[in-house]
């Protein structure tokens, strides 16, 4: 067990907080921890019908690259339901709005150094309407696969969001036991 010692805040915006936590491991040496605290947020596999997925293709600042993944986002209002939040984003991002989610799994991000949980939800019989993309998701492509389009993207490197990749994955998971 890792015991916190000290906590503080090196950074802070609407979007996130970094702390840095001085902890003490079980073997009694001590140590530093750097933490990233973001709200939890949705990501969305929208499904058109029984073989056609909705997916965008979004550029990342943060890799400086364009690729294809599900609809995701957080949103600063930690009271919003996970659904909400999903609804939200789907709208956003592809202008879909569902009648039925199904929540497939939730997901931690990435667990090594941040603190937000990811609900992955299934979206299905879908309304077309118009996207309401926020000033960073400007440009935002949006186009269907069928599952075979979409793990062959996987597998060629086309879609590398970890977040869409598990969530895929529980999908596949989840399809093939209730078959």
């Amino acid at each position: 067990m890792i015991k916190q010692l000290s906590s503080r805040i090196v950074y802070e915006n609407k979007w996130m907080k970094v702390r840095e936590d001085e902890v003490e491991f079980a073997d009694g040496t001590k140590g530093i921890y750097g933490v990233v605290d973001k709200p939890d947020g949705a990501l969305i596999i929208p499904k058109l019908s029984h073989d056609q997925y909705v997916l965008i293709r979004i550029h990342r600042y943060t890799t400086g690259k364009s690729a294809w993944e599900f609809p995701c986002g957080c949103v600063e209002d930690v009271q919003m339901k996970p659904e909400e939040i999903a609804r939200r984003e789907l709208q956003e991002e592809t202008g879909y709005l569902a009648e039925r989610m199904t929540i497939l799994a939730s997901l931690y991000s990435s667990d090594g150094y941040a603190s937000q949980m990811m609900h992955a939800f299934l979206a299905e019989h879908l309304t077309s309407g118009q996207p309401k993309p926020d000033s960073g998701e400007l440009g935002i492509e949006i186009k269907t696969f069928s599952s075979e389009e979409i793990e062959r993207m996987i597998m060629d490197g086309n879609i590398t969001d970890a977040q869409s990749v598990a969530a895929w994955g529980v999908l596949r998971i989840r399809e093939r036991n209730h078959a």
